[in-house]
């Protein structure tokens, strides 16, 4: 039996295994190919982790469950996400486990002055929106212990974010990068580390059950700026950026699925997106990586 059952083997369930083994824990990770960090404390499993019975069975044991799992694309979300946050409850209920969840930002919406704390409503419009707003007020009335940890947009080795998905070919090849969003608004970006390591601290704390809790993370940088760090962490010269007009991804979304799916969510990108994690960061002593160590940790 493993002390941890961590869902998905993505950047945040790996940090999040890395780390527990580093600290002598014993840990599960459950993912359909049975993928994960190589470890002599960690179980690597291949399982469908949205079947209740199979992933309650495979939790045995275990003192905390980490819901690290997410679709990496929008078009699938409201057909997979649901099935796996009702597994990952029943086992957290069948087992007696607290159950600590990777969360995101999308339940609040639009704020003004793009401003969001632990204590902002959550006022999304979007389906995207709203499908999270659902899945922590299904948890929260699940009869368990429970926490949800929310970041913003991703940076740190393999993370699925702005680094890897639009600025890293470019930076590479010498070519320009093609970017959706206002070049110079301010944005907050979360290291995975961090993420990890704030999941992992607030699973253990009573205090913070049953309530959204914000990874500590570096101030908000524009696009462009993020962009000049990553061409120094990699000793390049500074990547071309060019912005797409946001009409063309409005446009294409009438036609392509996930063109629409981006478009939804692309307020993010168009004014200030800040993201404060003081309560958290005071109340369980928690900081945030610096934004030059978390840039040159994903480049290197």
């Amino acid at each position: 039996m493993a002390k941890h059952v961590v869902i998905g083997a993505g950047s945040i369930g790996t940090n999040v295994a890395r780390l527990l083994a580093e600290r002598g824990e014993s840990i599960r990770i459950v993912t359909r190919s049975g993928s994960g960090p190589e470890h002599p404390l960690i179980d690597r499993v291949a399982a469908d982790a949205s079947d209740p019975t199979r992933l309650t069975e495979l939790s045995r044991g275990a003192e905390v469950i980490y819901h690290c799992a997410n679709p990496p694309s929008y078009t699938v979300w409201e057909r997979l996400l649901p099935p796996l946050q009702t597994a990952a409850i029943t086992a957290a209920k069948a087992n007696d486990a607290v159950l600590a969840l990777t969360g995101s930002l999308y339940a609040y919406g639009p704020q003004p002055g793009g401003r969001m704390n632990e204590h902002t409503p959550m006022a999304a419009t979007g389906h995207k929106g709203r499908l999270r707003r659902r899945m922590w007020e299904q948890a929260l009335a699940g009869g368990i212990r429970t926490v949800e940890v929310r970041g913003s947009d991703y940076i740190g080795k393999d993370a699925n974010g702005i680094y890897s998905l639009l600025i890293k070919s470019a930076l590479q090849k010498g070519k320009a990068a093609w970017i959706t969003g206002h070049l110079d608004m301010p944005h907050t970006f979360t290291f995975n580390g961090d993420m990890a390591q704030a999941l992992i601290t607030l699973a253990s704390e009573e205090r913070a059950w049953g309530r959204p809790w914000h990874v500590p993370s570096p101030p908000a940088v524009t696009i462009r700026e993020l962009a000049r760090r990553y061409a120094v962490a990699a000793g390049r010269p500074p990547v071309k950026l060019i912005r797409i007009p946001r009409s063309v991804t409005r446009t294409a979304g009438l036609i392509v699925p996930i063109a629409r799916e981006m478009a939804e969510m692309d307020y993010q990108w168009y004014a200030p997106f800040h993201m404060d994690a003081t309560e958290t960061a005071e109340t369980f002593d928690l900081t945030a990586t610096d934004l030059d160590t978390a840039v040159r940790n994903e480049v290197g």
